[in-house]
Parts: C-alpha cells; structure tokens; sequence
C-alpha cells in the first residue's frame, strides 16, 4: 500500500515536498516512482528511483527543478519540487514496481491515491 502526502496549493515559483509512504517489504524490493495527471490530460511520469538510488527524470520539464530521494528510515520515497510553475498544477500519485521500465511505461503494479498539487500563477 502507498501513502501518498505534501500536495497543497503554492504560487509560482514556490516548493513543495511530496512524500510515498510504503511497507517495508515494498519499499525494499520495488523501483518507486511519481505520476502526476493535469485536468484534460494523460497521466505523465515525472522520476523513477530504483531500489539502488538511481534516477530517472521521465519529464524534461522537470529536470533541474524535481528531485526524487530514497529514505530507508521511514520507507518512504520524496519528491522535492522546487521552482514550481502553473503547469505542474496536477494531481500526483506513487507507484511502485519491480522494474523501472515498467513504472517509466505507465504499467506500475502498484499505485497510490493521488495528492493534488495547485500552483498559482
């Protein structure tokens, strides 16, 4: 099961931290990763880490302002957004799988409830 948390309402420019709380055995054998889906629009991967910490950023728009992390202390996986725009307003979800290419793929085994994330212009 994952948890997902830290959506909330920011003007441009603003961050924001999102956080997937999973169960310990999920959190240690699955890749895990964020979706997110504007309104009127297809759900869109936005970073994958694998369960050895590496990255994929699968939106260019969000390189260099996202940033994915592993916390073994807590199973949980973040996503700091930082130098958010309008155009991130969207509703996020955590997923999670045994391989990333199947999260980049949008064929995650697992998925969250979704954390709404408003960004005001």
């Amino acid at each position: 099961q994952l948890q997902a948390s830290g959506g909330g309402l920011v003007q441009a420019g603003g961050s924001l931290r999102l956080s997937c709380a999973a169960s310990e055995r999920t959190f240690s054998s699955r890749a895990m990763g964020w979706f997110r889906q504007a309104p009127g629009n297809k759900r869109e991967c936005v970073a994958v880490i694998g369960r050895n910490g590496d990255t994929t950023y699968c939106t260019d728009s969000v390189r260099g302002r996202f940033a994915i992390s592993r916390d073994k202390s807590n199973n949980t996986v973040n996503l700091q957004m930082d130098s958010l725009k309008p155009e991130d307003t969207a509703v996020y979800y955590c997923v999670a799988d045994q391989y990333v290419s199947r999260i980049v793929d949008g064929r995650s085994a697992y998925w969250g409830q979704g954390t709404l994330v408003t960004v005001s212009s």
